[in-house]
């Protein structure tokens, strides 16, 4: 117990320093990003999975934190949404991801879970890519 709430502390202190130091947003480039590398789409979708799907449900149909389904994202601005991820929710259980993806990937991943087809872990992929260095 005492382990989990140091760790949670941690995190919670982690998210503040980066909310504080923060880079801003540059403008969002139109069109379809180009997707990422295998190796890096597959981190993507191991974080989307495990460290996404911790709150907003492992199916992302929503648990502590809202549903990402194509549904649930209709209608919304993809540059609000990329921010969110980017910047976190001050306030809220909702970190900064800035540390970990670049602008570009957080609009690929945006662009994927408003497409309704979210990057996918392959079941036989161990659950950390061996290409992996940075990790939330």
């Amino acid at each position: 117990m005492r382990n989990g709430l140091q760790r949670l502390l941690f995190l919670l202190a982690l998210a503040w320093v980066l909310v504080l130091h923060a880079r801003p947003l540059t403008r969002l480039e139109s069109g379809p990003v180009p997707a990422p590398l295998p190796a890096r789409q597959m981190q993507i979708a191991h974080w989307l999975r495990d460290d996404c799907g911790a709150c907003h449900g492992l199916t992302l149909k929503g648990g502590l934190g809202l549903p990402l389904t194509r549904e649930a994202l209709a209608g919304k601005p993809a540059q609000s949404l990329v921010q969110t991820v980017l910047q976190g929710r001050p306030g809220t259980a909702m970190p900064p991801w800035a540390p970990f993806l670049s602008e570009r990937e957080a609009q690929w991943l945006i662009e994927q879970l408003q497409a309704g087809t979210p990057p996918a872990v392959s079941p036989d992929s161990p659950a950390v890519p061996a290409s992996s260095s940075t990790t939330p």
